[in-house]
């Protein structure tokens, strides 16, 4: 019996185990939108308020379930909408299937009605993208496109559908789908060389990132750690994957990490790096990174060793295997020395100061976390807040603090709140942002709450765009340009509109009084809370810097 094309899409996206589709429909995805409707006991669609939110909101069901996202979008605008969230999804490695609709064969290359080559705008932000202008194709390219998505470095690909190849009849059958196993030559000499380098350092450190989440290693990365007693430290795609309370846990590094840590990275011997890409937002002056260091530098992606810092010793391949295969050849060693050293740099970190008048920050993210648990996945836009939540958000699990690293996009967060929650509806989710990065796409309230998406957002307004405005205070003597965002826009009356609770805060103690009553509302909640457009994150490294520049007040 044969099938419509648009029909394949779905029956082979239920073979690859989607249950969630998060979009947007139009007129050349308008059959797959009306075959979605024999199939809605199977897939639950998402239809957010802008396709650019649809891609965020799938990027944060993968971030937090990792699982595939997958996102749908007509052609020519809409297409070219979730360009950022491709984008974002690409940078921070996170597994998407990108489905675009497009003009008919016979009238692409003719500048017709919302005609756009969507496939040569997303080639350098993709992993691979498809054109199928065959429907007999057109379920072996779903397939492969999952099978790219989610082995080796995981990424977005993207597959675009002229609409007449959607009305097109072939023939299907169900399929297993395709292995994703990554095959790698990794010698056991090398293992064995790696070990013997972590046996006989004396001032070790592992620095671990995103590719621990992605390889599902953090249980062999956390045994690894405690039975070598070497400290290790995170990017700001590895929080979670080490243990908060830890004592053998430095946090986060780079410009805005910790002073001790950033110090005990210029003064080790061994340097380990775990699924990491030594971003300028770590390595800020590469001259000058761990340059005490032997360093080893694991990572499935062969095209990250020596891009941004030349390593001594590599091994390619997945992080989950290697790190079990070297377990059994690691020394156990105390380390008192390296170890009390630490302890004597850590005396120097930055502590904010608290307050019960004034919002500070680090208490707001806090007092989120002490209330709400192990549980709570925070998600953030980009900005200070970004920063501080990451600073003080308490992760213990990987999974659980999702934000746009690489891209840095601000807007991501309410999108990705939605994926996070839609994909761990048991799960409390937490959005912070900031006045900048809520104002771009808050429209995505009105999604959370026509699909009952009981998310938290909570507002940190400095009336500024804080962060530029923090540079512009530190490197460019307060000549403040372009940051200043005093409207009088109303956020509660705003929320509200859109059918949210909301409340408006200007004391710590206010806000645990409204944060309270939001746990308790069955819908999405937006508090703003009114905090200093002079306060700053810190410490900080300014671009191209050392630990010798670190600004500490």
């Amino acid at each position: 019996m044969k099938v419509k094309g648009s029909e394949i899409i779905l029956k082979t996206l239920i073979d690859e185990g989607v249950d969630t589709l998060f979009g947007y429909p139009g007129g050349s995805v308008i059959q797959v939108f009306d075959s979605l409707y024999d199939y809605r006991d199977k897939i639950k669609l998402i239809r957010t308020s802008h396709e650019q939110g649809a891609a965020h909101a799938a990027d944060g069901f993968a971030r937090s379930t990792g699982k595939v996202g997958v996102v749908i979008a007509t052609s020519g605008p809409g297409a070219t909408n979730i360009v950022t969230g491709v984008a974002t999804a690409f940078m921070d490695s996170i597994p998407l299937v990108c489905i675009t609709g497009n003009a008919s064969r016979k009238l692409i290359g003719k500048d017709s009605f919302q005609e756009i080559d969507i496939v040569g705008i997303t080639m350098p932000i993709t992993k691979h993208n498809f054109i199928v202008r065959d429907v007999s194709q057109l379920q072996e390219t779903i397939r492969k496109a999952f099978k790219i998505a989610n082995s080796g470095r995981k990424g977005p690909v993207l597959i675009d559908i002229p609409s007449d190849v959607m009305a097109d009849f072939t023939y299907y059958e169900p399929k297993e789908k395709l292995s994703e196993k990554n095959n790698f030559d990794i010698k056991e000499e090398d293992i064995l060389k790696v070990a013997n380098y972590i046996n006989n350092s004396k001032k070790p450190i592992i620095y671990c990132g995103g590719g621990v989440t992605a390889s599902g290693s953090f249980k062999e990365l956390r045994k690894l750690i405690q039975e070598s007693n070497i400290p290790a430290c995170n990017t700001i795609m590895g929080i979670g994957v080490l243990g908060y309370e830890d004592e053998l846990n430095l946090g986060m590094l780079g410009m805005h990490g910790r002073y001790s840590t950033n110090q005990a990275i210029d003064e080790c011997d061994l340097l380990i790096a775990c699924g990491v890409r030594f971003s300028d937002r770590v390595a800020l002056n590469t001259e000058k990174f761990a340059k005490n260091a032997y360093i080893i530098h694991i990572d499935i992606d062969k095209s990250e060793i020596d891009k941004n810092i030349f390593t001594h010793f590599s091994l390619i391949g997945d992080v989950k295997e290697i790190l079990t295969r070297l377990l059994p050849h690691i020394h156990s060693k105390e380390r008192r020395d390296w170890i009390s050293r630490i302890n004597e740099l850590r005396k120097n970190d930055y502590v904010p100061k608290s307050s019960e008048d004034e919002i500070k920050p680090h208490q707001v993210i806090k007092y989120i976390s002490k209330t709400l648990g192990e549980d709570l996945i925070f998600v953030t836009d980009v900005g200070q807040h970004q920063m501080w939540t990451a600073q003080y958000c308490g992760r213990t699990h990987p999974r659980s603090f999702l934000t746009s690293g690489g891209l840095g996009t601000m807007g991501f967060g309410y999108g990705a709140a939605i994926g996070a929650k839609v994909g761990n509806p048991n799960r409390p989710v937490v959005h912070i942002t900031g006045d900048g990065s809520f104002n771009m796409n808050f429209n995505e309230v009105i999604t959370a709450v026509n699909n009952q998406v009981n998310i938290i957002t909570v507002v940190m307004n400095n009336s500024a765009l804080g962060m530029v405005r923090q540079w512009q205070h530190i490197l460019y003597n307060d000549r403040f340009s372009g940051t200043n965002m005093v409207s009088g826009l109303d956020y509660v009356n705003l929320s509200k509109a859109m059918g949210a609770d909301a409340y408006s805060c200007k004391s710590f103690n206010e806000f645990k009084i409204s944060f309270d009553k939001a746990i308790r509302a069955n819908k999405p909640v937006v508090i703003e809370v009114e905090i200093d457009k002079d306060e700053l994150v810190l410490p900080m490294i300014p671009a191209g810097g050392s630990v010798e520049d670190v600004i500490m007040e």
